[in-house]
This record gives C-alpha cells, sequence and structure tokens, in this order.
C-alpha cells in the first residue's frame, strides 16, 4: 500500500480544521477512559497530549480536572483553536514524531492521533513514549483492532490510519518500559475504539 506521507495528513486536517472541531463530538464518551487515565497518573499532574486537535472534548476535561495540558498537533489551525480557548495552557505546532522537551510528564495521551502513523513510525514512537515518561507515568493510546492498514474519508480526502497487531503492541510497550493496565478491542461503550492503558515502571 502506498502510505500517504504525514503532510497529506497535516494538510488534510489544516484544510479541514474548522469542519471537523464542529463536527467533533462533545458528549465524552471517553469519559470513563479519560477517568482512568487520570486515576493512574502519579503526583505530576502534568499531560502531553499527542495529536491534541483543537483541545475538545478531551483536553477541555483533563484542563477542569486540573490538569496542566500541553498539546501538540501537526495542523497550525486547530493549534491556534486550542490557544483562543485555552490560552493558559501550552500548545505547539509540531509533530509527535520528533517534537523535542527537556522535561518528562506525568501522563502521556495520543487518542485518535497514534493511529494515523505507519506501522515503523508507530513502532518508532515507543522510545518517544519513554523518554517523556515521568516515573509512574500513564500512556493511553487508540490504535486499530488488528494489524493492517485502512483509507478512511474525511470531507472527500483519504484519510489513513494503521495498526500493529495486539501481541506487538504489549511486547514493545514491556521493551520500553509501560505496562498494560487495560486494553479493550472495540470498546462499545467508547465508540467502538480500541485503547490502551499502561504505566510508566521501568
Amino acid at each position: 500500500m502506498n502510505h500517504p506521507s504525514a503532510a497529506d495528513i497535516t494538510a488534510l486536517y489544516q484544510r479541514h480544521a474548522a469542519a471537523w472541531d464542529k463536527e467533533r463530538g462533545r458528549t465524552l464518551c471517553e469519559r470513563p477512559w479519560l477517568d482512568r487515565f487520570r486515576a493512574a497518573l502519579p503526583s505530576d499532574r502534568s499531560v502531553l497530549d499527542l495529536g491534541c486537535g483543537a483541545g475538545e472534548p478531551l483536553a477541555r476535561y483533563l484542563i477542569e480536572q486540573g490538569d496542566r495540558v500541553t498539546g501538540v498537533d501537526s495542523s497550525p489551525a486547530l493549534i491556534d483553536i486550542a490557544r483562543r480557548r485555552f490560552p493558559n495552557e501550552r500548545w505547539m505546532t509540531d509533530d509527535m514524531r520528533t517534537v523535542s522537551f527537556s522535561e518528562r510528564f506525568g501522563g502521556i495521551l495520543a487518542w485518535d492521533s497514534f493511529f494515523h502513523l505507519t506501522p515503523d513510525d508507530q513502532r518508532a514512537m515507543f522510545p518517544v513514549f519513554a523518554a517523556y515518561a515521568a516515573p509512574g507515568a500513564a500512556l493511553m493510546f487508540t490504535s486499530g483492532p488488528k494489524f493492517g492498514e485502512a483509507i478512511g474519508n474525511y470531507q472527500g480526502d483519504a484519510l489513513y490510519h494503521a495498526s500493529l497487531d495486539a501481541a506487538e503492541y504489549r511486547a514493545r510497550l514491556a521493551e520500553h518500559g509501560f505496562r498494560v493496565m487495560a486494553h479493550v478491542v472495540e470498546d462499545p461503550t467508547c465508540g467502538g475504539h480500541t485503547i490502551w492503558l499502561a504505566k510508566f515502571s521501568p
């Protein structure tokens, strides 16, 4: 399969930022998982949100609960919206694969973003997660239900998704110091998301 480049994904979200933000559900079916994620955070309540979009509804919920959010997204238009909404948080236009920090975070979230990376790029993210995870940090991300690639569609543009298989996710998490706390495939209570929650304990 020919992989859309990172620029393709970035360009799609950049072109359709306003529409995407308008159409993004705000019912927060993700809340039970966000609560589990927050319960797993150490005393460090800082959260790195990779692929944060425009900051709603996930980052908003975390902020309202008192967590400090650093949001990273490759779309300048989405980051601009997030900055206007939450000017007291830190928002960065950058690529999750190459963004650089001097600090570590109590939580790392990659919800509906990590799965836009190719399988090889996903594999390369596990040392990145470990590099920015504080002791005892929580990591939560969404994946596909099984190994493979899929091309979706948004506003007439191709939207790339990929996933490793569950055994490989478990192996790579363990290799980089993460212990799986929960994994649900196509959770019917959360819009069919396949979810991983892990704890950093190298």
